[in-house]
């Protein structure tokens, strides 16, 4: 079983052997805030879609682990990340999106230009010492993946591309150059955020919790393949089967016709289908609150079509019963009667690879 106490956390290596992760980890402040430090602040995040900031002077804001952060494309086409944070009083150089030239904070009007630098720092002659270079915004490390835009607040972690792994190999198949981002919706949900992650790392509740997924996916050939720094999941798409009157998304189905899910620690997820991929981004709210973010991209034509409809309402619909679920369980979490439990061989290989990395993170120094 390996031990685990409110200092230490094990997962035994062999998922035969294993315990999951003990249940005051999904439910404690001091776990929260532990695991804004070791894991969202030291990993890599997505924070937007290249479209955002494809041109010169294109900017747009956001926020990670309570950071403000700018993302900016400069005039010499590289981009670059911010902290949102006048260097003067703290006030904010940028709000929203757009294109600009220069940000002039809306506190006192101190001015930077796209590379960051202090251009303008109003009424403050006289100030002894006062050199503008030692005012320039903070930066902060950004890559560029698969037309999303990274940040991490660690200075000292791996590249973006060297953390990835395989998985770059693994998605080459999946034509999302060609995607637009054709719609986005937010879940807050009255979750932990682990409770999310451990749901969407198992196909074992398909036939419980998704009838109509599992009427489009062959669940028997379901695969979980977890990786370094990720998990994997595949199944062939059944199509239309002999006698079966139930309407198919995809009616014929290949051999080579598959829905790949991928998900990418701690907090990230690609679901790719034939004809659409889907970001889904879960971030945490408190200790028993999440926000699920999802957004759809599908090629540029197919915007506004029934085809493209019917991909948003499908996911919506699976959404729906996964947060109906996951809400569920996060309350029996806190139940007197459970501490942890065990995984299945088979079915939730997954599940134990995020708790074995989750462990490894809030472990290290």
């Amino acid at each position: 079983m390996g031990t685990s106490s409110r200092g230490r956390i094990s997962i035994d290596s062999d998922v035969a052997r294993a315990w999951t992760l003990p249940s005051h980890l999904y439910t404690e402040a001091d776990a929260f805030a532990e695991e804004k430090e070791k894991i969202f602040a030291r990993s890599w995040q997505v924070v937007g879609h290249h479209d955002q900031a494809a041109n010169g002077g294109d900017y747009f804001t956001a926020e990670l682990a309570g950071e403000p952060l700018l993302m900016v494309r400069g005039s010499d086409g590289k981009l670059r990340g911010f902290y949102n944070v006048c260097r003067h009083r703290g006030g904010p150089p940028a709000e929203g999106c757009g294109s600009r030239k220069l940000f002039r904070c809306g506190y006192h009007g101190w001015t930077y230009d796209l590379q960051g630098a202090l251009i303008s720092a109003t009424e403050m002659e006289g100030v002894e010492g006062f050199r503008a270079e030692d005012f320039a915004l903070a930066p902060v490390r950004a890559e560029e993946w698969f037309n999303f835009i990274f940040v991490n607040l660690d200075g000292d972690a791996q590249p973006l591309r060297e953390s990835l792994g395989k998985l770059a190999g693994q998605v080459e198949k999946f034509a999302f150059s060609g995607m637009k981002r054709c719609e986005r919706r937010t879940y807050e949900m009255e979750c932990n955020w682990k409770t999310y992650v451990d749901n969407y790392l198992e196909g074992y509740h398909l036939p419980s919790v998704h009838p109509g997924l599992n009427r489009e996916l062959d669940y028997q050939a379901y695969v979980i393949e977890p990786y370094a720094g990720h998990v994997r999941q595949s199944s062939p798409i059944r199509g239309a089967q002999p006698g079966d009157t139930t309407a198919r998304r995809y009616a014929e189905a290949g051999e080579d016709l598959t829905a790949d899910y991928f998900w990418i620690f701690p907090n990230w997820m690609l679901n790719c289908y034939p004809d659409n991929i889907s970001l889904n981004i879960v971030l945490p709210l408190g200790p028993e609150r999440s926000v699920a973010i999802f957004e759809w991209y599908l090629p540029e034509e197919q915007h506004g079509s029934a085809a493209a409809r019917a991909s948003v309402e499908f996911s919506e619909q699976i959404q729906r019963e996964d947060v109906g679920i996951c809400e569920r369980v996060q309350k029996n979490l806190r139940s007197r009667s459970y501490s942890r439990g065990r995984f299945s061989v088979k079915q939730e290989k997954g599940v134990h690879a995020f708790h074995r990395m989750y462990a490894e993170w809030m472990m290290k120094d």
